[in-house]
């Protein structure tokens, strides 16, 4: 199985051996620990459940750290990877750490875009600004939006509202480097979220 909990260090760049610059992300990925294994026969489908990063004591509820016990671990962030099948290797407490990808796999990141707070119609879906001579006033503003028929504004019209934080998956990236002593993987192009945000690495189906 290849998919790792990561959170972004940050971007850089490195030369490729045709001389061309290419924009790369880190992403640090403490060792993960699989928490539990799930069965079509026991749930209804297949797929490992993976911790990382120890929680503090006293930090974990007493459902979630019996949950972990035979894990060994106490780690404040799971997730859930679905797969095909269950392999010799995929058992609770078993370790993944940066070593599960090489260079050249292709890859989907998944990470929660920055946020924005509340943004206009400009800023979040790129609306025209109003004109700024011959009398108009309206600069910035959204304009009609249903004042003639049908008389209603329908659902999911672009309007002014809460921008970014939101669930972003980019698809195939590719592998740059691995340093398997740091657990640093570097993954070509951008990420979505900002320094130390979570990110969900792993191969692209």
């Amino acid at each position: 199985m290849k998919a790792l909990i990561t959170r972004k260090v940050g971007m850089t760049s490195t030369i490729n051996e045709d001389g061309t610059v290419q924009a790369v992300t880190l992403l640090s990925a403490s060792p993960c620990v699989i928490t539990q294994v799930k069965t079509d026969a026991t749930d209804g489908y297949t797929a490992v459940q993976v911790g990382a990063e120890e929680a503090k004591e006293n930090k974990v509820g007493k459902s979630l750290a019996g949950h972990m016990k035979a894990s060994g671990t106490n780690s404040k962030i799971l997730r859930e990877f679905r797969v095909d099948e269950i392999t010799e290797d995929l058992k609770v407490g078993s370790k993944l750490a940066a070593d599960v990808f090489e260079v050249g796999d292709t890859v989907q990141v998944t990470g929660t875009s920055k946020g924005k707070g509340w943004a206009g119609t400009i800023k979040r879906h790129n609306f025209h600004r109003g004109r700024k001579t011959h009398g108009g006033r309206s600069y910035r503003r959204v304009g009609s939006i249903g004042s003639m028929y049908p008389q209603h504004i329908f659902k999911g019209k672009k309007m002014a509202g809460h921008m970014g934080h939101e669930q972003v998956s980019v698809n195939n990236l590719k592998v740059a480097f691995v340093d398997a002593e740091q657990n640093i993987i570097a993954v070509t192009g951008a990420v979505p979220g900002p320094r130390k945000g979570i990110v969900i690495i792993k191969e692209a189906k």
